[in-house]
């Protein structure tokens, strides 16, 4: 196989994928192009607030891309090139793309609520406080992880640093003409690319070069994510995650020309083992490794938590949650297709000695070279796009986690809310704090407990969509099967981490794992237990066009 033929088959069931399946789910979910987004219903200028399409695709893309696609594919390389290629190609289309559209749509018919408010109103309280502390303690997972990637990658590479300092500074200039001064977009994307150019150009040539060790920029980005989690999204959310999506866009382009000119073949087996030494069986360890490559439970939280939020249509969701799932897909494939040029015992020399990170950067910089792009340079490219994207994620994910925590404090009944769901501040700040004790325990500990969480938290989120399809008397079946077979593999993979962690000693993350399976459980049960009392009573269904504001009797 070559890698160049990996890739044109990706494109080709992407295109399937976006021009026939993603306009079936877009029938059965009652897409209406004519109906007001909470972005104006709601508009409060903090968190509600109308963006065009293309800016909110690049905040939309580059939040949910970071470094997940990447990592995880080139971890599942360890059982060969064939099987997470397959995964890829059908979970993206059937399951990911399908799960991240559906998602933004659930929202948007419930104020821009997140998934949890989606459960409350379809299952019931106690299903929304527990899938809030569930995908709480998953985002904490998601902020530890990233946290590790970013500060490696920065402290192995201090030009990346340095532009991504000067990336953040010209973000908020972005914001405040285009937003403040209302300069057109066409004229600030200009410039704001160019300058971004000019930024990697700085940090290519090692100007001002910040070098800290690893575990001394774990604080700083821990202040960072704080400070962008709590300030208004148009002053860094939407600006930087647009401009950032022009890296990943000319990340892209390079690497898919590249390959295509350069034709690479594919010298590691196809298959390699069923049972990995280290990461353990191929069922059900691969689709958790895989994660956001194929389908992601985080998708649903910057679905239903920010992109919802800011949606100027519900005719913009398909291209935003289907179409930016489908390119993550293709770089998930260009991920695998970055290691699958090494043999077997290539691949495990170089993951054992330069991390997966790096190990895609040289595998895509070599196909690059062929279009003229000297290595390094290539290197120096790939690293600066991927580490502004594992940013990207925790700047997003840090608000994510702020909203669970003030969500889950937030009561119906009481007239006034407590301090603990109204401060923004406090629930910031405890998240943030325990990720990064979290952090210190390092990205291969970490890696494992978040995919399955994560993967879990995919599981919930379609169980949710589920639930709120059945109670409007819609066709669901798209979304129970995966979400069945998304449970299965989940808790199986929770199930043999539990054990593993044990036999090692690792008692704490051990605990992590247990207390998220645990939770899974309860909150699947009262689920289905709501669902069937439901049936039961025959409850008349919310009519097509009409709101949400009839809720789940609790």
């Amino acid at each position: 196989m070559n890698v160049a033929v990996m890739v044109l088959i990706s494109l080709i069931v992407s295109a399937f994928g976006y021009f026939v399946y993603a306009r079936m789910v877009a029938r059965w979910l009652g897409v209406d192009p004519n109906r007001k987004t909470p972005s104006h219903t709601m508009t409060d200028g903090i968190d509600y607030v109308p963006a065009r399409a293309p800016v909110l695709f690049g905040h939309h893309f580059a939040s949910i891309a970071g470094a997940g696609p990447i990592l995880g594919p080139v971890i599942a390389a360890a059982y060969g090139w064939l099987p997470a290629f397959l995964w890829i190609l059908v979970g993206v289309v059937f399951l990911g793309a399908m799960f991240d559209f559906s998602v933004i749509i659930a929202s948007v018919r419930h104020e821009g609520k997140s998934i949890g408010e989606i459960i409350e109103d379809n299952i019931g309280d106690l299903g929304k406080r527990l899938f809030l502390l569930f995908s709480w303690s998953a985002l904490i997972l998601v902020i530890a992880a990233f946290t590790n990637v970013v500060a490696k990658t920065f402290a192995s590479h201090p030009s990346v640093a340095t532009a991504s300092v000067l990336f953040i500074g010209i973000a908020i200039v972005f914001g405040f003409f285009v937003y403040r001064r209302n300069v057109p977009l066409s004229v600030a994307t200009i410039i704001g690319v160019l300058c971004v150019a000019g930024c990697v150009y700085v940090g290519h040539k090692g100007w001002a070069q910040i070098q800290l060790t690893r575990d001394q920029w774990i604080v700083p980005i821990l202040i960072y994510i704080f400070i962008a989690s709590c300030a208004p999204v148009w002053i860094l959310l939407q600006p930087r995650d647009y401009l950032n999506s022009f890296l990943l866009y000319a990340m892209l382009l390079g690497a898919l020309v590249g390959v295509f000119v350069a034709r690479p073949d594919c010298v590691m087996p196809a298959l390699i083992t069923f049972d990995h030494a280290t990461l353990g069986p191929i069922f059900p360890i691969l689709f958790v490794t895989v994660a956001c490559g194929a389908i992601s439970g985080f998708h649903s939280l910057v679905g239903s938590g920010t992109t919802s939020k800011q949606l100027n249509s519900e005719a913009d969701a398909r291209p935003i949650g289907y179409g930016a799932m489908l390119i993550e897909g293709v770089l998930a494939v260009l991920a695998l297709g970055s290691v699958a040029i090494l043999t077997a015992q290539g691949y495990t020399e170089a993951m054992e000695q330069k991390g997966a990170i790096l190990v895609f950067a040289e595998g895509i910089a070599a196909s690059m070279k062929a279009i003229g792009i000297s290595t390094p340079t290539g290197v120096s490219l790939i690293t600066l796009a991927v580490s502004c994207f594992a940013l990207t994620t925790l700047d997003t994910g840090t608000r994510l986690g702020r909203y669970a925590f003030q969500e889950f404090f937030e009561s119906k009944n009481d007239k006034r809310k407590s301090i603990l769901a109204r401060n923004r501040y406090i629930g910031t700040a405890i998240t943030v704090i325990l990720s990064g004790i979290l952090a210190e325990k390092g990205i291969g500990a970490i890696w494992p407990i978040f995919g399955a969480a994560n993967q879990l938290l995919g599981a919930l989120g379609l169980l949710a969509v589920s639930a709120w399809l059945a109670r409007r008397k819609r066709q669901n079946l798209f979304t129970v099967i995966p979400m069945v077979f998304m449970f299965t593999i989940t808790l199986s993979a929770l199930g043999l981490l539990i054990y593993h962690r044990m036999n090692s000693r690792e008692y704490g993350l051990a605990t992590v794992a247990a207390f998220l399976f645990l939770l899974a459980i309860v909150l699947t049960v009262s689920s289905l237990k709501h669902l069937a009392i439901r049936a039961s009573t025959a409850e008349q269904s919310e009519d097509d066009q009409g709101s949400v504001s009839t809720k789940a009797s609790t």
